[in-house]
């Protein structure tokens, strides 16, 4: 009995230890953060003290504070969960008189102690204030959103990127900005999930997250340090001439995030096929139809009669619908060069667009499409503009 006893009591000594020092952690924070914020000058009430010391404006502009504040709170709460699981933890093992061997003893350490106190390190050595010296005389702003983010990914994007010394950027600024989607703050826990990753490894097949925080104003998205997933059952595509008109091969295709692990299920007879927008896209005897004849329908008409309108001007333009791209191929045969914007909406739009040997965009109504003004000769959409769109939206045209 007494060799049993031992383990469980070297394990509750050093639970007990890190409870102390927990505790003195998180008292050091709080002090620390005080004095940081004292230093900086967030405590001194009287505006003549202030105007005496830094320019008011100076101190504030271009600095959150309250990000700032709330990082401090989530390094504090960090700690205060930990300290919980590790007195609840003493607390099964008096009770159930548990024995954990060195293996576990380990583990447990390693996964429930070391990890959450090294991300709770990061997040608090990553807090960045403004210099209480160098605010009179330094012209350089508090990178804006630069402590809403906890993970480090994250923050070396947003961060500015400083040209070498003594070189100038064909733009003719200082610095490189990578840009984000400004609702990218409100959905902070699905963006830092997304951005958690191994740098140089493969990225997680998680481009249904991704594409969610497009459609929910986060876009642009930041871009990621990891290798893009690819097919495991590559297959060279037909040939142009052949791609156009000929449904790709399915094992060029990542199935796993769809409903259906092939184009033959998506044809529109399958109820189950998992999408409702574009019935009918991914057969190709259907497509084949499109702006060929005319239906009985007074406002179709046939691409010859709209190229007919310029003769010979109609060289390059965007096509902003829910398609498999068969507009641009139609196009395509009378030499007019079409972009076919797409999302993948519960089926392989963009991959079925790529296979075709046309161009997919992968980009949503958020945000201003990468054209400059007036470089298009035709803009085609459907889908889009059909009565569920705010007039004001298409106020704010995309292009």
């Amino acid at each position: 009995m007494g060799k049993l006893c031992f383990p469980r009591y070297r394990l509750g000594r050093i639970l007990g230890w890190l409870q102390i020092v927990l505790g003195g952690l998180v008292i050091i924070v709080s002090i620390s953060s005080l004095l940081r914020f004292y230093s900086a000058g967030f405590f001194l009430r009287n505006e003549d003290v202030c105007r005496h010391f830094y320019n008011v404006n100076d101190v504030y502009d271009g600095f959150d504070v309250k990000a700032l504040s709330d990082r401090v709170g989530e390094v504090l709460k960090r700690l205060e969960n930990l300290q919980e699981k590790l007195e609840f933890k003493v607390q099964q093992m008096e009770k159930h008189m548990q024995v954990l061997d060195k293996t576990d003893i380990k583990s447990y350490l390693e996964e429930k102690v070391i990890r959450p106190l090294y991300s709770a390190h990061i997040a608090l050595g990553q807090i960045r204030l403004p210099e209480a010296e160098g605010i009179r005389n330094s012209t350089m702003k508090e990178e804006p959103l630069i402590n809403t983010f906890v993970v480090e990914e994250i923050r070396k994007y947003i961060t500015p990127k400083e040209n070498r010394v003594g070189h100038s950027n064909i733009y003719g600024t200082e610095r490189i900005r990578y840009t984000i989607g400004h609702a990218c703050v409100l959905y902070k826990k699905e963006l830092e999930e997304y951005m958690d990753y191994d740098i140089g490894s493969y990225c997680d097949d998680d481009w249904i997250l991704a594409q969610k925080l497009m459609l929910n104003g986060c876009d642009p998205l930041p871009r990621r340090r990891c290798l893009t997933r690819a097919s495991k059952e590559y297959q060279k595509p037909y040939s142009i001439n052949e791609s156009l008109w000929r449904l790709p091969d399915g094992r060029n295709v990542r199935w796993s995030n769809y409903q259906c692990r092939n184009f033959a299920c998506l044809a529109s007879k399958n109820p189950k096929r998992g999408y409702s927008k574009c019935t009918g896209c991914f057969e190709m005897e259907k497509e084949k139809l499109k702006w060929v004849t005319n239906s009985s329908l007074p406002v179709d008409c046939l691409i010859s009669d709209v190229l007919a309108i310029k003769p010979d001007e109609i060289r390059i333009g965007l096509d902003f619908s829910v398609s498999t791209g068969t507009f641009a191929a139609r196009m395509r045969e009378q030499n007019v060069t079409i972009i076919s914007t797409a999302l993948n909406l519960r089926a392989p739009f963009n991959e079925m667009i790529a296979l075709r040997g046309l161009i997919p965009l992968y980009v949503t109504l958020n945000q201003k499409l990468p054209f400059f003004d007036n470089t298009m000769d035709l803009i085609h959409t459907t889908g889009f503009v059909d009565g569920w769109i705010d007039l004001a939206v298409i106020g704010f045209y995309p292009i």
